[in-house]
């Protein structure tokens, strides 16, 4: 997708501000002061260390932490449907879920043990079709590979069609033919305007793929578009134990 096609692009999710946002649990602080802006429909990297803050701040924009400052999602019309892709899913092996009951537990509202609503039956095709996973949905989940639950994963995030999606490292697990299924619905994802607030190690795609990149380490180390942003002094700093802003972040 070329500059000129994404600016053409109407977005149909919300631009996202983190209004010095600050966060502590017992007597840690997780995230200080941070402030930034997410563009509506872009795709937006969050990239640090472990421990750096990134997954407590996508829980805060997800409602699921307390934190300190102003946090608004701004949407051109109605506010719309917010997904979720997690890094990982933690299940008993040995339970006889297929992906079939796993997908019906998490996109319908009728009991997985019932099987697919009609209503929701082809949305579900559709998904797994997209990922690549259409020819397994009988296989039990545990007889997965981590790949494999790492496609379901993104499946389900695609059910039903978010406006905001949050993405927690969705790379972590995924061989060479996942990731370019992923890059395939990254770029789906930016033809339709949704905005990608995407939490990735790995620098390269980062570089290749997004937006705008933001460096969190309990602090907002920079700010702005990859190419320019992802310089070896930068991930130097970030990646630091004792992070020390750099200055001003870059626009």
């Amino acid at each position: 997708m070329t500059a000129a096609e994404h600016l053409a692009v109407k977005p149909c999710g919300p631009e996202v501000t983190f209004d010095r946002v600050s966060l502590t649990l017992g007597r840690t602080p997780i995230l200080d002061n941070v402030s930034f802006n997410i563009r509506a429909g872009s795709v937006h990297a969050l990239v640090g260390p472990n421990g750096g803050g990134k997954s407590s701040l996508i829980k805060t924009l997800l409602g699921q932490m307390p934190h300190q400052g102003e946090l608004r999602l701004s949407w051109a019309a109605e506010p719309g449907l917010i997904g979720y892709v997690p890094q990982a899913l933690e299940f008993d092996r040995g339970l006889p879920m297929t992906v079939d009951d796993f997908m019906a537990a998490m996109c319908q509202r009728r009991p997985a043990f019932l099987g697919l609503s009609k209503k929701i039956a082809p949305a579900i095709g559709d998904a797994l079709e997209r990922v690549g996973m259409q020819h397994k949905r009988k296989r039990r989940m545990g007889a997965l590979s981590g790949g494999e639950r790492q496609r379901v994963l993104l499946a389900q995030g695609l059910i039903p069609a978010p406006q905001l999606l949050v993405l927690d490292e969705p790379m972590s697990a995924l061989d060479e033919a996942g990731a370019q299924v992923f890059e395939r619905l990254l770029n789906d994802w930016q033809q339709s305007g949704v905005t990608v607030v995407w939490i990735e190690h790995d620098l390269a795609a980062v570089k290749r793929l997004a937006d705008h990149v933001t460096g969190l380490n309990r602090q907002i180390l920079f700010d702005g578009p990859p190419q320019q942003t992802l310089s070896p002094e930068r991930l130097l700093s970030l990646f630091s134990t004792h992070p020390k802003p750099t200055g001003s972040a870059v626009s």
